[in-house]
């Protein structure tokens, strides 16, 4: 039940059957007209802006269509209160008490489905999200990444599209070459005792590849590890898949499971690149140029060469993007460029990606290829999960266990839990730099998000368990006319705007709205809980162990809310703390 759609509905009905009879001018269509949640200084529950809309095609003042409209608004809805008009031309209005009342009954008989778009076209994305080379374990650069992908994927579940959450595994090229061989270092290291030659730039020095070559030697005892020649192949595909298993195990302790895995290599292999080459060359989209020195770097040793160029400038891009090295090799994007022709060619209606901060110069020149092979404009959602900044004592924060530069998604889990990791990593739009302090998450207090939103669902459980009634089950509320004082309306208030926050969560690809609704929803109730503190009759837990039923049913709309919240994001929902 979004009741900013509901009335925005009634008041285009309105406007549209004035329009019939003369009275009013109305453009073509009405998408600038909007419902929104007013300022609390105006005490009133919904705002439209459509006097302003209409003012300017009607040659009268905002002001003085707010007047002509309001009227007839209030006419047509026996359930609000009043209606006042606010400078420079905004419609406030203000429900019935009865209308919280009906309300809340809406939202406990459909409690699965509250917050869901019904109304909204349903459509197939495929998420593609992480997709970090298989050289190593995960570190927290990948960490806000995964998350943001995984909740995008889930928000859109929730509000019934169909979602492909999807990793594409980067098994080609010169950073496979050289991890395979730091792997058949370390397996000369562990089984002749030979020095791993750690002053090889090109190669990774993490001890986790230790681990990696005793998993392949134990379960590789017939193969000959003497010439790196002769393995090499075979010794590829074995430090790939140890690399894939920790990495699925850094993603499953993050609480994240793709349904798909797609290999750059078998992309390659399959001749994918030499197709798109060819599909984009039928539809002249490639010619063969010289491409200019990237300005603003030391250009001495740069050779302007003929090469195969992509017409990205004919599609968005601000220059034209080699597909072919001088060697006659693929470039990186040529076998990007092939991805996305697979991905386009599984039709899916919009492809997401989820990139690093350091991708953030790569929208342009993927999107325009997206809109080449689809020819379908903006089918590709890029979302970048800029960087994350850990601290600890007011300090920037570093570890690892494992040797190397990075933190890694374990270190930062066995710091402070999977919770917290997805909860706060999400907690800010993905857009904007992240401090993720240590000593934060850590405390029992309004200023740790996540403790204050699990707590408000422990302390209505708390009074369920005291009325020894079960929170997961369904309340009746047949012939009951509940009544909610101005402090429960508040709340109320608020749980109405979960449709939208979910709408706008969903429509945008902006997760952050739900973690940000969700401490908002709990600071909300903890404040009316504390008034229990200065006023006993307004404690919910007692000794006579009763509770009114409308009592009971605010606060399961209350836990319902902040259940639902919780799942999409992926955290746990505690009965106890």
């Amino acid at each position: 039940m979004n009741i900013f759609e509901i009335y925005l509905d009634k008041i285009k009905s309105i406007i549209v059957d004035l329009n019939k009879k003369g009275e009013l001018i109305i453009p073509e269509t009405l998408n600038g007209i909007n419902s929104e949640i007013p300022p609390a200084k105006f005490d009133s529950d919904i705002s439209t802006n459509v006097a302003m809309v209409l003012s300017k095609l009607n040659k009268k003042s905002p002001l003085d269509l707010a007047e002509k409209i309001s009227p007839i608004i209030k006419e047509n809805d026996p359930l609000i209160e009043s209606i006042t008009i606010v400078k420079p031309g905004f419609i406030n209005i203000k429900f019935k008490p009865i209308f919280w009342s009906n309300f809340i009954k809406e939202i406990i008989l459909n409690a699965k489905t509250f917050g869901i778009n019904e109304k909204e076209k349903k459509l197939n994305y495929l998420v593609e999200f992480v997709s970090a080379n298989p050289t190593g374990p995960l570190h927290v650069g990948h960490c806000r990444g995964a998350i943001l992908g995984d909740v995008i994927s889930n928000v859109l579940l929730f509000n019934n599209h169909k979602v492909t959450k999807e990793y594409y595994v980067n098994d080609y090229g010169n950073q496979i070459i050289n991890f395979t061989k730091s792997v058949y270092f370390r397996i000369r290291e562990v089984k002749y005792n030979e020095t791993f030659p750690s002053e090889n730039p090109d190669l990774y020095p993490g001890d986790y590849l230790i681990d990696f070559a005793n998993n392949i030697v134990t379960s590789n005892k017939d193969l000959n590890f003497d010439k790196y020649e002769d393995i090499s192949e075979k010794l590829t595909a074995l430090s790939i898949e140890q690399a894939l298993l920790l990495i699925k195990k850094n993603l499953k302790s993050l609480g994240i499971k793709h349904d798909s895995f797609v290999s750059e290599k078998k992309i390659v292999q399959n001749k994918e690149v030499e197709n798109v080459i060819n599909f984009l060359e039928s539809n002249n989209f490639v010619y063969k140029g010289k491409i200019k020195a990237p300005e603003g770097e030391d250009n001495k040793n740069w050779v302007e060469r003929e090469q195969l160029l992509f017409k990205s400038t004919d599609f968005g891009d601000d220059k034209d993007r080699a597909l072919q090295k001088s060697d006659g090799t693929w470039t990186y994007f040529a076998s990007d460029v092939a991805y996305h022709k697979n991905k386009v060619d599984r039709k899916f209606d919009y492809l997401i990606n989820i990139l690093g901060a350091d991708h953030a110069g790569y929208i342009k020149r993927i999107s325009s290829s997206v809109d080449a092979l689809s020819g379908t404009k903006n089918k590709l959602i890029c979302k970048i999960s800029q960087l994350v900044k850990l601290i600890k004592d007011k300090k920037p924060f570093k570890m690892s266990k494992r040797k190397g530069d990075y933190i890694t998604v374990d270190d930062l889990i066995d710091e402070v839990g999977k919770d917290a990791t997805r909860f706060i990593m999400l907690n800010r739009s993905s857009d904007v730099e992240l401090d993720f302090d240590f000593d934060a998450v850590k405390e029992k207090s309004k200023d740790n998000p996540l403790y204050y939103v699990q707590y408000c669902y422990a302390r209505i459980s708390s009074v369920f368990r005291h009325l020894e009634k079960d929170l997961d089950k369904d309340i009746n509320i047949d012939n009951y006319n509940f009544e909610y004082s101005d402090d429960e309306i508040k709340i109320l208030k608020k749980i109405s705007e979960w449709p939208k926050c979910i709408d706008l969560a969903s429509s945008k690809l902006e997760p952050h709205r739900i973690p940000i609704f969700l401490y908002e929803l709990a600071a909300e109730f903890h404040s009316y809980w504390n008034l229990g503190k200065q006023f006993p009759e307004k404690r919910f837990i007692n000794d006579q162990k009763n509770i009114s039923q409308d009592k009971l049913v605010f606060l399961k709309a209350i836990a319902n809310v902040i259940k639902s919240g919780m799942d999409i994001v992926g955290v746990a929902s505690p009965s106890k703390m």
